[in-house]
């Protein structure tokens, strides 16, 4: 008895990818998980303002608001990991049954 995988295929990691570097927070959103991008933002803008309080005055825009970018740089990477264990996931689930082989290679018998 085989079974198909009916559901439809999940949205492609480098859209979210593209998304998330553009706006942040929109791969997440894009993901179905918004609640997780607003967090995201949320930490970016009181790290953003704690670094810009504890920097020196001489430090550039990116020196100062360091912690923000450091946690938009995270943002980026967790919505295009999540979108690829989807994709892969998704992948897995429409091998055809019984096809527990990798690269070809059969199992003893």
């Amino acid at each position: 008895m085989s079974t198909s995988n009916t559901s439809p295929p999940p949205v492609s990691p480098y859209l979210v990818l593209g998304a998330a570097i553009v706006l942040p927070a929109s791969g997440h959103v894009i993901l179905g998980v918004p609640v997780r991008g607003l967090q995201f933002l949320f930490f970016m803008v009181i790290l953003a303002w704690v670094t810009a309080k504890i920097s020196p005055p001489d430090a550039s825009f990116v020196g100062r608001h360091a912690g923000g970018f450091l946690i938009y740089a995270l943002s980026i990477l967790d919505a295009y990991k999540i979108a690829r264990i989807r994709t892969a996931k998704w992948a897995h689930n429409a091998r055809p049954e019984g096809n527990d082989t990798q690269s070809g290679i059969e199992p003893h018998t």
